[in-house]
Formats: C-alpha cells, sequence, structure tokens
C-alpha cells in the first residue's frame, strides 16, 4: 500500500495463499483433541466410570454424572 489507501499491488508474498496454518487438524477444524471429537462417542464420569451417549450440541463437561454429581468428561 503506497499511500495506504488500498490502492497498491496484489500481494505476492506469504500468508496470501489459502493454506491451513498452524492450529489446524487435517478435518479443517479448528482443535484437536478431544475438544473436537466430533459428534459420537460417550460421556464418562472421571470418579466412578459411570457412561451415557454423548448427543451433539451438549457438552460432556456441562453434563453432572447422576452418581457422584461431579462434572463429566469426554471419552
Amino acid at each position: 500500500m503506497p499511500r495506504g489507501n488500498g490502492t497498491g499491488p496484489t500481494g505476492q508474498g506469504p500468508g496470501t495463499g489459502k493454506g491451513m496454518g498452524a492450529g489446524y487438524d487435517q478435518r479443517g477444524g479448528r482443535m484437536g483433541g478431544p475438544a473436537a471429537a466430533g459428534p459420537g462417542g460417550n460421556c464418562i464420569c472421571p470418579k466412578c466410570k459411570y457412561t451415557v451417549v454423548h448427543l451433539p450440541g451438549q457438552p460432556c463437561n456441562q453434563k453432572m454424572c447422576p452418581r457422584c454429581g461431579i462434572a463429566m468428561t469426554r471419552e
């Protein structure tokens, strides 16, 4: 941008492509690991190992174990 008004040449260098940089996994999501585990799977209590089916849109860490009363985690 020679004058800072947006009339400069089109970029040719790094940062102008559509590549997937750091922080992206092969599936195109931003995060890997349990945070991007997908819709299937189970929620499990880390204390008593009680399991329930994970439902899409309902994070396991927001569910409480019916036996122990503590937050569940993703299996």
